[in-house]
């Protein structure tokens, strides 16, 4: 036994760190998502940055690579099982819970500012979810409340050096999903207004931009290269998928996704930071709330973009609605409700219930799937973040059952051309144990890996009716059909056709077969 194990002040610190509240809701918070996360079956997006990862590369088409390769690596280790798999999600959520309370305890906040804190990131619906799949979106939230964290860290040390660290995060996180440029502008935007603008007069922010765009560098230049493919995907993606939202629209589903009970503790943090900050530099992040809001509504982002930044809220409205509430029954009643709310709206978003039960219980609660959409597109009886983790396996093993069933000669020149990446990763990853056939498809990165050497005479194809390939092929032919009840409509009903006596060959036709969205 070592030293630091035997040290009575190493225990008593570790026993003062398991009382505070961050230490236990994170722990809370971890044991909800190892038990919710095993369930259900792996995500369209889960699929596709697994085979993106196993194509390892400073980028990709729509995202950057750290997703990916963490995907890979789960699936080069634990095949599909989703605990490992979705680890990653589950200890960033743990660690924003964490994070969110000691932020509400360095605000100023007692103990229960701090719990009530890190309950409200804990419940959030939005930030459950992001704590269940890994997702390009599963470190948003820790990075942008670290991020502020770091801040405050700065402002009551006057520790300059906070900005590389600062610059560190801001990095790391851009190499997951390109959401934290927007913060960093707005942020930027709120230091300009505030007393924090000082320290463009000094080396470290400056040195912290530099360590940033040191990290985010090797993507950008991979972006650059292939002609900066992320923005065709990101004009679609706020273009004809995003369902377009008034501000006060935008407004109402942000309260949704937070939790509506709670947005009374984000709007007083909100308030607290806007009028009276704890220290004037603070008024950065609201100033930065504000602007990001701005943002996303003008470019008619997804409401979800804007969520990670509701744990910093948090900590501040804990904190201000500590010093309005006295009484120890008024505060109990508060935790009380916050956790009750949240006991309500958890089913519909940790994949705890059977789906039919949860179809059932939505219904009853009153929340539809459009509740929560947020792409153009019909949607089933589950809301599309459930619906992906359906049918995957089965389309993959009824295309492989007929790529066998070919005759030899045919079989020998087959690819399967998936329409998206969720059907192309699914058959990529399903279907070879099965025995299918090799995967092409013009979709996102999929384009760029081109198609293989694949001659295009036979192809096998998944469409609702065979009228989009009659242009391209002679001899369409139906061998079978997937059906399945919980997924997305336009990949259930689907007729597995199969393609011979081609127009062109697939090199020649490959350019007119790309689409980033």
């Amino acid at each position: 036994m070592t030293a630091a194990a035997t040290d009575p002040s190493t225990a008593s610190t570790l026993r003062r760190i398991a009382a505070t509240p961050a230490f236990w809701l994170a722990a809370v918070c971890l044991a909800i998502h190892l038990v919710a996360n095993a369930n259900y079956d792996v995500f369209r997006d889960e699929l596709y940055f697994i085979v993106c990862g196993l194509h390892p590369a400073f980028g990709y088409v729509d995202q950057p690579p750290l997703i990916p390769l963490i995907a890979a690596a789960s699936f080069k280790l634990f095949g599909t099982a989703l605990t490992p798999l979705r680890l990653v999600p589950a200890l960033a959520s743990a660690a924003t819970v964490a994070l969110t309370a000691d932020f509400a305890r360095r605000l100023g906040g007692g103990r229960f500012a701090q719990i009530l804190a890190g309950l409200c990131v804990l419940q959030a619906p939005v930030l459950l979810a992001f704590g269940v799949l890994l997702s390009t979106d599963c470190l948003q939230p820790l990075s942008w409340l670290a991020c502020a964290w770091i801040l405050l860290r700065l402002i009551d040390s006057g520790d300059e050096r906070w900005w590389l660290a600062f610059g560190a995060v801001v990095g790391v996180s851009f190499e997951s999903k390109y959401l934290i440029a927007f913060y960093a502008v707005a942020l930027a935007i709120g230091i300009l207004a505030t007393p924090l603008r000082r320290s463009l007069m000094r080396p470290w922010i400056w040195a912290g931009a530099a360590l940033a765009l040191a990290i985010a560098l090797p993507n950008i230049l991979w972006q650059a290269t292939h002609g900066w493919p992320f923005l065709e995907v990101a004009g679609a993606d706020v273009g004809a998928k995003s369902v377009p939202r008034s501000p006060l629209g935008f407004l109402l589903q942000q309260a949704l996704f937070i939790g509506p009970v709670s947005a009374l503790v984000w709007l007083a943090g909100l308030w607290r930071l806007a009028i009276r900050p704890p220290r004037p530099e603070l008024r950065a992040l609201a100033i930065a709330y504000v602007v990001a809001f701005t943002i996303f509504v003008v470019m008619r982002g997804k409401a979800y973009y804007l969520t990670p930044i509701y744990p910093a809220l948090f900590a501040a409205g804990a904190v201000a609605r500590e010093s309005w509430l006295k009484r120890p029954v008024t505060r109990g009643v508060v935790i009380a409700i916050i956790v009750i709310a949240g006991l309500v709206t958890a089913p519909t978003v940790l994949p705890i219930l059977p789906p039919d039960v949860l179809i059932a219980y939505m219904q009853a609660i009153g929340l539809s799937p459009k509740a929560t959409q947020t792409e153009s597109m019909k949607l089933a009886a589950l809301p599309q973040y459930y619906a992906d983790m359906f049918g995957w396996r089965e389309m993959a093993a009824a295309v492989s059952t007929v790529y066998r069933e070919l005759p030899p000669e045919d079989r020998a020149q087959a690819v399967f051309f998936a329409s998206n990446y969720g059907e192309a990763a699914a058959l990529d990853i399903y279907g070879s144990p099965l025995g299918g056939p090799p995967v092409i498809s013009g979709h996102n990165s999929y384009f760029l890996w081109g198609p293989q050497g694949a001659s295009g005479k036979v192809v096998i194809a998944l469409a609702h009716d065979s009228s989009r390939f009659a242009d391209a092929y002679k001899d369409i032919r139906a061998a079978g059909r997937i059906e399945n009840a919980y997924a997305m409509p336009y990949e259930s009903g689907l007729t597995i056709w199969v393609l011979r006596e081609p127009s062109a060959s697939l090199t020649d036709m490959w350019d007119k077969l790309k689409h980033y969205d």
